[in-house]
């Protein structure tokens, strides 16, 4: 197999135009997603962002994958990524469509409640929570704040990066909406609990693997950590865990200048026959088998 680069990982001024570079401002970029996409070629193959990425089709069809999990592409999708996550794409014919890229200050700067973002479900860097088909009326309603992002980032008249705000935030209310559940509110009780458990999980799941050290941490019992984890997803804490150590382990196999050793010794494995025998037992298939497959596809 014919090495690849590392994942390249983009921030959002390696993706502007030359003239958006000279306003020195790197926190937000919209963009028609057609002038976007042919600009950035090389975007097809599998890389990571260092900002939030949110794109809406309204034209065109392909596959999108998002950290190895595949989505058909129709219009009036609209796709939701957080920093990190690898992500590529397969498109048949023209595509159209808009892009926003903005980074976690973008909000952060503008209200008193910080981390707005993260208490939307669609931007927890769950895939399969990422994608969400909106209907006729929502697709039409998102395209007009689309372009009216675009048309303030062009116009750039007083207070452009506060109204792109505002209709930044109508998009989320929009697609929390169109999913039929309640607006996420500042979040409380148990949903606030899980939310403190998911971060530490990304902190820390390279050295921590047990339930109970992280229980220690939220103040709470391993079995009241497990019963939460259950109720509100469906699977214990110590598959929490370890799906997001699979994930990562899945993310660096992209990267074939990588031997498997290199990998299982990134992720704290004892030895690389520990870290094999994790892999499989989770996916099936070994490690050299993922990679190939990889490869192939």
């Amino acid at each position: 197999m014919k090495k690849a680069s590392r994942i390249p990982v983009y921030d959002i001024c390696a993706l502007q135009k030359e003239a958006q570079r000279r306003k020195d401002d790197h926190d937000i970029l919209v963009e028609s997603f057609e002038p976007y996409l042919k600009r950035h070629p090389n975007l097809a193959v599998p890389h990571r962002h260092s900002f939030y990425h949110i794109v809406l089709f309204t034209a065109g069809s392909g596959r999108h994958t998002i950290d190895f999990e595949q989505f058909t592409v129709r219009p009036g999708q609209i796709y939701f990524m957080i920093p990190g996550q690898v992500h590529s794409w397969q498109f048949r014919g023209r595509m159209e469509g808009y892009i926003i890229n903005f980074s976690g200050a973008f909000l952060d700067a503008f209200l008193r409640q910080e981390s707005y973002a993260e208490q939307f479900p669609f931007l927890e860097g769950v895939a399969a929570q990422s994608v969400i088909q909106l209907s006729k009326a929502g697709a039409s309603e998102a395209t007009l704040l689309m372009q009216r992002m675009l048309r303030e980032e062009q116009e750039q008249q007083a207070f452009f990066r506060d109204q792109i705000r505002s209709c930044l935030i109508s998009l989320f209310i929009l697609a929390q909406r169109s999913q039929g559940t309640s607006a996420p509110g500042p979040s409380k009780g148990r949903h606030l609990t899980l939310q403190q458990f998911r971060k530490l999980v990304e902190q820390h799941y390279t050295t921590m693997r047990l339930p109970k050290d992280y229980a220690a941490q939220l103040y709470i019992t391993p079995n009241h950590l497990n019963a939460l984890c259950r109720e509100l997803l469906g699977k214990p804490a110590g598959e929490v865990i370890r799906d997001r150590v699979l994930l990562e382990a899945k993310r660096l196999l992209v990267n074939a200048e990588l031997s498997i050793s290199e990998i299982a010794w990134q992720l704290r494995f004892a030895d690389n026959s520990y870290f094999t025998k994790f892999f499989r037992k989770l996916t099936g298939i070994t490690p050299e088998a993922f990679r190939k497959s990889l490869a192939e596809s």
